[in-house]
């Protein structure tokens, strides 16, 4: 054996990296197809080998949007063993009709979307209101995430204690609700943050991070001394890094591991 990377699976990694593209922009990809009205296909792809990837290596992908034409956009990719840029490669992408596959022009909220992107602007906002105003997106996106995907009775996601919560939910550029949470008030000076969920095709980016930080800053302005929250054992990290603390030992709810966590102002 070569023991080295089959030239093919290149294509397979800079694919990869484009899905992870589509999370950075905020945008769930058959949803957001859908609302627009089309899909992208590839038209072309194209690579030039500089050097081989050997077993155990660890690769870095890159990719940017090069151009967005009338109704195609290139993007450009690089693979690399720690500075050393092993494969470069071009993806030609055609926005066509779904149904019949010929091509149509680039919808213009989406040129917007992919070029603010690459000059560094932001994506997403995050609304802060009650369930009045905010409830039919959070919930929304509460049940796919809680109910259908991690099986959580729907009885026990949605409670009474929505009407009163301070709720968080950050819209991408297409208007589509892709985070959301809330914030309680657990004791004087004590808030409880809560219903944290993202919309699972764009999650492991910086959305879920913004609700936090927004019913963080809540809790602050309301004059809170400390939040609290219970993480699911598998977001602990998550939650440190956003500078929790845990306090006590694990336990059992709705057959999920959580612990809780503090941090205090």
């Amino acid at each position: 054996m070569q023991k080295i990377v089959f030239n093919g699976h290149y294509l397979m990694y800079i694919d990869n990296a484009m899905s992870e593209y589509w999370r950075a922009l905020g945008l769930p990809y058959d949803a957001s197809m859908h609302a627009l009205q089309g899909e992208m296909f590839v038209k072309k792809a194209s690579l030039e080998y500089h050097a081989s990837a050997r077993m155990d290596d660890t690769l870095d992908v890159g990719m940017r949007c090069a151009r967005v034409g009338n109704s195609s956009c290139v993007f450009e990719a690089g693979i690399f063993s720690g500075e050393r840029l092993l494969v470069s490669g071009e993806l030609v992408y055609v926005f066509a009709d779904p149904v019949a596959q010929k091509s149509r022009p680039v919808p213009e909220v989406l040129r917007q979307i992919i070029t603010g992107f690459e000059a560094g602007e932001d994506l997403a906002e995050v609304k802060t209101g009650d369930w009045n105003a905010l409830g039919r997106d959070a919930g929304r996106l509460r049940t796919a995430v809680s109910v259908t995907e991690q099986g959580i009775p729907a009885e026990i996601e949605a409670d009474a204690l929505d009407a009163t919560a301070r709720h968080a939910v950050v819209y991408n550029r297409l208007g589509q609700a892709i985070a959301t949470g809330r914030l309680l008030q657990e004791a004087p000076g004590v808030g409880r943050i809560g219903r944290l969920a993202v919309d699972r095709s764009v999650r492991g980016t910086r959305w879920g991070r913004m609700v936090l930080d927004a019913l963080v800053e809540a809790a602050r302005v309301r004059g809170d001394r400390e939040v609290q929250l219970h993480a699911q054992g598998n977001a602990e990290g998550f939650y440190r890094r956003a500078g929790f603390s845990v306090v006590g030992e694990p336990y059992d709810e709705a057959g999920i591991e959580h612990v809780v966590m503090t941090r205090s102002f």
